[in-house]
């Protein structure tokens, strides 16, 4: 007997639905699974074997043919393991095929029958009712993620004997409920506020202007000031996701396999990978199965570098692309993957290999020759793609002891959401334009023209500091960002020559 079930892969960001087709025919007993099946794909037997006596079900004594269409893609994970049980009863009339006519189902089994939760449910589940699909069963453990999705009933089964009383009729589960977004958002907390960090107020405004525009920024300064403190602050000081973004956050998350017991990514990610991360691990791949790297986690959030210059060369030079574009695709020999990869970069340095580099305190035991050599390290094209380069001092004593209160990164926010309120205004309509810092140069044309002294500023600092291009459009960006924080319509040279000051290896060349 013939039965064919649904079921649904993951190929990058993306579910592909999957027809499982069993065929049970009389003949020595055997087990063929076939439609290019990965290992654990093909490990499904015994595991499907177990869970259908152990749920007190029978495997059958004959040739059993399980194929995975279509057969010409790859399937990979253990999505499949509750469809193929499934399957494998309708076609052994110990479940009427009827029952599972409209259902996908995701799942792997344990051996006693339990469902595990599996990664990928969320972009799967928008697949399948992108697809058309109405009813999913899935693992009770992947119900947290799966409750955000309207528009399809979604049964969350702990075991294989609940999801077959479901199906026919003796046990229905009921759908979950759909979950809601708002007071998700309400519930979070963030760990690190601007508040605790003292004194530092040139990075701090520094901060504001690069949140307020999406603008990448370099903080530079000596061991103990305070850089990695001011950037875990920054997801505090950012707009909170609206639920677009926070899909679209999770969906990754999702297919990672990191997504917290909560379900959903309410804050903004931060993600600050080792200076030992390779290529690989930064920019996402694998040698068969694509996964997402941590500029893709780190999307719609912040990428954290820590002592930048201590990456590899390589993998500092693959953040190019996707700083412009933000995207990246990731192609191997199974394909190419395109993953969102539209994150703010945020780094820190020492000013030298000692780091005592123009401190006041300590005196500097590096030659110029090593200092040279260590700035090297991050190369010219990276450094114009940073649209913010401050210089971050020491905290003094006297900051460190103030009961002065400091700024918190609530009233900072409220500023920012105030000038990304302006942005989005400004760029309606403009597809891919949503801040300033996105803007190309048909927007600068548009939204950033200069009097005749703010270019005469411009022209001076461009011949000087021997900017390039890209640099000159990089600071017309900031400017624009600096004006909006000050409610004004037009760039006026107080703007320019802030956004200049912000251009700390360009200064420091001359």
């Amino acid at each position: 007997m013939l039965s064919k079930v649904t079921s649904f892969a993951l190929a990058g960001l993306e579910g592909v639905p999957v027809e499982v087709e069993t065929d049970i025919q009389s003949g020595l007993p055997g087990y063929e699974l076939v439609g290019l099946p990965d290992a654990a794909v093909r490990e499904s037997r015994e595991r499907v074997r177990s869970a259908l006596k152990n749920s007190g079900k029978n495997f059958p004594a004959r040739k059993v043919t399980v194929n995975l269409a279509p057969a010409d893609l790859r399937k990979e994970g253990s999505y499949f393991d509750l469809a193929i049980a499934v399957g494998i009863l309708a076609a052994t009339g110990q479940l009427e095929p009827t029952y599972t006519a409209g259902y996908v189902f995701l799942g792997e089994l344990a051996l006693d029958g339990a469902l595990r939760p599996v990664a990928g449910i969320l972009p799967l589940l928008i697949s399948a009712k992108a697809a058309g699909y109405k009813k999913v069963v899935i693992p009770a453990g992947n119900a947290g993620e799966a409750a955000y999705i309207e528009g399809i009933d979604t049964y969350a089964a702990s075991s294989l004997s609940q999801a077959i009383d479901h199906l026919s009729g003796f046990a229905p589960l009921p759908p979950l409920p759909v979950a809601r977004y708002g007071a998700a958002i309400a519930a979070r907390q963030e760990k690190f506020d601007l508040s605790f960090v003292k004194g530092q107020a040139v990075a701090k405004r520094a901060l504001e202007v690069a949140v307020s525009g999406s603008h990448n920024l370099l903080l530079v300064g000596p061991p103990g000031a305070g850089k990695t403190m001011l950037a875990r602050c920054i997801p505090g000081v950012m707009p909170a996701m609206t639920f677009e973004e926070a899909l679209e956050v999770t969906k990754i998350h999702s297919v990672a396999g990191i997504l917290g017991e909560e379900g959903i990514v309410t804050s903004r990610p931060f993600r600050s990978p080792h200076h030992t991360a390779t290529t690989v691990a930064i920019c996402g791949g694998g040698s068969r199965t694509v996964k997402p790297g941590e500029i893709s986690l780190a999307h719609n959030g912040v990428l954290f570098l820590d002592e930048m210059p201590e990456y590899h060369r390589s993998a500092l030079e693959a953040l190019r692309q996707p700083l412009e574009d933000g995207v990246i695709t990731v192609t191997r020999s199974g394909g190419a993957v395109t993953f969102p990869a539209n994150f703010m970069l945020c780094a820190s340095m020492n000013p030298c290999p000692c780091g005592n580099y123009g401190s006041a305190d300590r005196p500097c035991t590096c030659s110029p020759a090593a200092i040279r050599k260590y700035r090297a390290r991050i190369s010219g094209p990276l450094l114009d793609r940073i649209d913010i380069q401050v210089e971050v001092d020491s905290v003094k004593y006297d900051d460190l002891v103030s009961t002065r209160a400091e700024e918190s990164s609530a009233a900072v926010r409220a500023r920012v959401e105030k000038a990304r309120a302006v942005q989005r205004e400004r760029f309606e309509g403009r597809e891919g334009v949503l801040t300033n810092a996105d803007m190309g140069e048909r927007e600068l044309r548009d939204f950033c023209p200069l009097s005749r002294e703010c270019s005469d500023i411009l022209r001076l600092s461009f011949e000087r500091l021997h900017l390039s291009a890209r640099a000159r459009s990089r600071i017309i960006k900031v400017a624009r960002t600096i004006a909006d924080l000050a409610g004004e319509e037009s760039i006026s040279p107080a703007h320019i020559v802030e956004a200049v000051s912000y251009r700390t290896f360009d200064r420091e060349q001359v």
